[in-house]
């Protein structure tokens, strides 16, 4: 018998409450003083069949304007990307999809290895010496990596690019404020960190400068320069990626990062109306021992047979509180699962390709607006998303896009006053030339 939940009888209950020792639910309850009892009824609808709330349910949520009946130029972080059909399938079997931290190697070997094949690739894909079991997602990560730089150099300041995701930015905030670290928001120029000005702000009490790469605003930062900067001054370089870019771009590791973090969504995990996703987290060696929540390690055992274990844990819960570098708590193991197998899925040749149809298609659409009059703002190498600037209210515009079937690009506006009535613009490797030309049409139309 088959159920997507276990219902539980009257016959349950019963048994249930004769098991503790009890004969109703009041009696359960009954060390609970009447006086801060619930009394009267809950301001909530009548239940109803299973039938009934199904059909109601259903209606609701046709009312959502999801990517896979509409076309989706939306991106800011979380993008529609390919995802193969194979991933589903993988990430829903029983022996992965109920697995949970694989404290017990000796029964945990599969759930061990594909967290150890997800640590190989990302580390691969950013040029860094390792990258750690995953975390909860791209803000989360890049926070911690902030924490970590701090924490190593002794440093109490860390400079942010005013061009890393806005989100980002306030996750980092919040980490640093419960340690009394400093964040300083570097200015930006046309699209990307302004560099004279980073120049002035960086120093000998710098514990990392903070940028992204490719950038909130799809441009591509000049990070070897940033980097050599930073360790003029003895400090950490930390980068935050899109790991897609990373497959056609170099490497942050080539460029002298010394963190990278980032989030795996882009591989084969759904836009899911903004998570759970996967943050990854990779670093050179001579940081090995302070990174953030669990590594996996590959060795063999007293008969030679290769074998996975959770190796060099800082996590809180598994050495003294005193001394972890975090306290992350868990991995997103699904969810790295389904960015493993959607990069193998895709191989390295897929990846690149992927990467190139996102650049290509990107420059499309930037000729195709500047053809019909729009302005984007920013003319730097990009990747995978524009800005462009609108007459009227970016908010106005995409009520009129959905009308048609479209989701608009992100309202800049929003978190950059100075960019109000500016479009962030996503052009993923699904769209197509029609896609691009009707949402150029319907733009110009509706300003």
């Amino acid at each position: 018998m088959k159920h997507r939940y276990l219902p539980m009888t009257e016959q349950d209950q019963k048994d249930m409450l004769s098991t503790v020792g009890v004969s109703s639910i009041d009696e359960l309850f009954s060390d609970i003083p009447e006086k801060v009892r619930f009394q009267g009824l809950y301001n909530i609808k009548e239940a109803k069949s299973e039938t009934a709330l199904m059909k109601e349910l259903s209606q609701l949520a046709s009312k959502n304007k999801d990517t896979a009946s509409n076309v989706s130029f939306l991106g800011a972080g979380v993008y529609n990307h390919y995802k193969p059909i194979i991933v589903d399938h993988v990430i829903s079997r029983s022996e992965f999809y109920t697995a949970y931290t694989p404290y017990q190697p000796e029964i945990s070997q599969g759930e061990l290895q594909a967290i150890f094949e997800f640590q190989t690739m990302i580390a691969e894909l950013t040029g860094m010496d390792l990258a750690n079991s995953s975390m909860y997602d791209g803000g989360t990560a890049l926070a911690e990596a902030g924490m970590l730089a701090a924490a190593h150099t002794k440093r109490k300041k860390l400079v942010v690019s005013g061009a890393i995701h806005p989100e980002y930015q306030d996750v980092m905030k919040t980490y640093a404020a419960g340690q009394s670290i400093e964040v300083v928001i570097a200015p930006m120029k046309d699209g990307v960190t302004d560099m004279e000005a980073l120049k002035d702000l960086v120093d000998d009490s710098v514990a990392a400068v903070v940028t992204q790469y490719p950038n909130f605003f799809g441009q591509i930062e000049d990070i070897k320069t940033i980097g050599e900067l930073v360790h003029e001054y003895k400090g950490l370089f930390v980068v935050s990626s899109n790991p897609l870019a990373l497959g056609i771009l170099t490497p942050p590791g080539k460029l002298g990062a010394d963190i990278v973090a980032g989030d795996a969504q882009p591989f084969g995990i759904s836009e899911s109306f903004g998570g759970p996703h996967c943050g990854f987290f990779a670093v050179t060696n001579k940081l090995m021992r302070k990174v953030p929540g669990r590594l996996v390690g590959e060795t063999v055992d007293q008969e030679g047979r290769r074998g996975y274990v959770l190796t060099l844990q800082a996590r809180e819960q598994h050495i003294r509180r005193d001394k972890a570098t975090s306290n992350i708590c868990s991995n997103q193991a699904l969810l790295a699962l389904a960015a493993s197998v959607a990069m193998t899925a895709l191989g390295k040749a897929g990846v690149q390709e992927m990467a190139k149809q996102n650049i290509v298609k990107t420059r499309y659409a930037k000729q195709a607006f500047e053809a019909a009059g729009f302005t984007v703002a920013f003319q730097g190498a990009h990747f995978n998303e524009i800005v462009v600037q609108t007459k009227k209210s970016v908010t106005e515009i995409n009520q009129g896009l959905i009308e048609k079937g479209i989701i608009g690009g992100f309202d800049l506006g929003r978190v950059y006053p100075e960019l109000e009535n500016h479009a962030l613009i996503a052009v993923t490797e699904l769209r197509t030339k029609e896609e691009i030309d009707a949402l150029v049409a319907e733009m110009g139309a509706l300003q």
